[in-house]
């Protein structure tokens, strides 16, 4: 096993190239299957949005939680505020009714609001999707008088989230260009092989350097600049999703019990080539190899350290 992980340490370290890409499909299990139909459907409502858009938009705002509130009284899926939900909330199911705390209505809304954005600054130059994204932060007016993305440093920050999110949420078509971080993270987790489990480990000194299996996973990236949240269903968007067979060392491999639902993953390890991770499996385990073939398999996440800083911190 050992040579194993030293093969494909060398591999991850000198690995290089690969033709990345996307789509607008939704990466497997990413939105809850509860609002997938919904997001894939009301996603492709006009050419400004698509269903990873959508999908990302609905992940920074609430993390998928119909129930969200803000300290702005923002409410619901899609955290609209009152007044807005006034003028844009729709009757999305046809029930007679429109409830801001109802995804299937919530949902509709949001794509339908930034569809009307779109068409409000249709006319101004640039990307169209970048365009409606500043609209929603800044409002129309701003993207209309500064001719694109106004010069607001929280606009800006506000459409690079969404749209670099909006890779986690999509298929990837092709192969996902590999992680240049991906064999540091392994030498790191390599080097905590035998250390006793512990739930809520992050590894500091008054926990005797023990980990739980997300706790590991951000450690490793940690080592090599990235920080990542501290849980695993979080941790599954940080970056696009290879498919089985074409995982790469360092790529992050998830373990849920409900296989359409991202939010319910509950085990996280790191793939170190050959079929096996290394990962912190559970109470009274040391940390180990384990095989990635398991029935429990959800999907793969090929860590980016863009995909990493836009994730929320709120969800």
């Amino acid at each position: 096993m050992m040579l194993l992980v030293v093969g494909v340490y060398v591999i991850a370290g000198n690995v290089a190239g690969g033709v990345g890409g996307g789509t607008k499909a939704l990466a497997k299990g990413s939105v809850p299957a509860a609002y997938q139909t919904l997001v894939q459907k009301w996603g492709n409502l006009c050419p400004a949005i698509n269903p990873a858009l959508l999908a990302a938009q609905l992940y920074q705002e609430s993390g998928f939680n119909p129930t969200a509130k803000s300290p702005a009284q923002a409410q619901g899926i899609a955290q609209f505020i009152p007044g807005t939900w006034a003028t844009h909330g729709i009757d999305g199911d046809g029930d007679g009714d429109r409830d801001v705390w109802d995804p299937q209505d919530a949902i509709p809304s949001a794509a339908t609001y930034d569809c009307e954005l779109a068409s409000y600054v249709k006319d101004v130059p640039g990307n169209a999707t970048h365009n409606m994204l500043a609209a929603y932060n800044a409002g129309a007016y701003a993207v209309i008088r500064y001719g694109g993305v106004p010069p607001y440093k929280e606009t800006q920050n506000y459409v690079q989230i969404i749209t670099t999110l909006e890779e986690s949420f999509a298929a990837p078509v092709g192969r996902v260009d590999p992680s240049e971080q991906a064999a540091g993270a392994i030498h790191y987790a390599q080097q905590k092989l035998g250390t006793l489990y512990l739930w809520g480990g992050n590894g500091t000194a008054d926990q005797g350097g023990r980990f739980d299996c997300s706790g590991l996973t951000k450690a490793a990236y940690e080592s090599v600049g990235i920080t990542l949240p501290r849980v695993a269903n979080d941790q599954y968007n940080a970056g696009p999703h290879p498919s089985r067979d074409e995982l790469l060392p360092g790529d992050l491999v998830f373990f849920s019990d409900d296989l359409t639902n991202s939010r319910a993953i509950r085990h996280v390890g790191i793939y170190v080539g050959g079929g096996y991770m290394i990962d912190a499996p559970r109470p009274g385990a040391v940390i180990r190899f384990d095989p990635v073939d398991t029935p429990d398999y959800f999907g793969a996440t090929r860590v980016t350290e863009d995909g990493a800083k836009a994730l929320p911190t709120n969800v």
